[in-house]
């Protein structure tokens, strides 16, 4: 990550990451993402898509170096947006503890991370591995749609520790009923995925045969 320059004023930067298979990346992953950017006055905001995740099947997962390109693709118009290999070139089972940890030393703790992630993933942090670390160690952008309650959100927090009310902070962003699932079931059944992602996205999954039978390898 030696492409993020420190500020010429010395301050540490405040970077936020966003992790996930990305399997594909769509507009509902860049639309919070520059939302958290603009509200929480980030530096740059990294995808991290995921190498190994402990929580889901291999065999139900694309190839990880599709998925690499599919977000650079996705992301290259921006200049305050990177995409890292970080975990996929860790090529084992990987935490977010592992990757908040990773950037801490790469940058000597001169950062102020933030971690970007769903409202409804938030509810199992208390099941994270190495959970308080991973409080002491950043904060946690909580990003949902209109009209989802944070009360529950709110709630579960509280009732685990008043610290982590102070640790996570809430993002309302623009509704999108979209979801990588979606666009898979939909090149699947032959239905147009355009303005679902980026139009670079949609023709490398057209192009490599993404999500329909005999698909490609990398």
């Amino acid at each position: 990550m030696s492409f993020l320059l420190p500020k010429p004023d010395g301050e540490p930067l405040t970077i936020g990451i966003m992790g996930g298979t990305f399997d594909p990346i769509h507009i509902g992953h860049l639309v919070t993402a520059e939302e958290a950017r603009q509200q929480f006055d980030l530096d740059f905001v990294i995808f991290i898509p995921a190498g190994a995740p402990p929580h889901k099947d291999a065999r139900y997962i694309s190839p990880a170096e599709h998925r690499y390109i599919m977000t650079m693709l996705a992301v290259v118009d921006n200049p305050y947006f990177t995409v890292s290999r970080l975990e996929i070139d860790r090529q084992k089972p990987s935490y977010t503890i592992d990757t908040v940890q990773s950037f801490i030393k790469i940058y000597d703790h001169q950062l102020n991370l933030y971690f970007i992630t769903g409202a409804d993933a938030i509810l199992d942090i208390i099941s994270w591995k190495d959970c308080e670390l991973l409080l002491d160690s950043c904060y946690f952008i909580a990003a949902s749609r209109p009209g989802y309650s944070f009360g529950k959100l709110k709630s579960v927090l509280k009732s685990v520790s008043p610290r982590m009310i102070k640790k996570v902070h809430l993002l309302e962003i623009p509704a999108m009923a979209v979801s990588s699932t979606f666009i898979r079931n939909r090149v699947a059944a032959g239905k147009t995925i355009k303005y679902l992602t980026p139009e670079a996205v949609e023709q490398y999954i057209y192009k490599n045969g993404l999500y329909i039978q005999g698909q490609n390898e990398v």
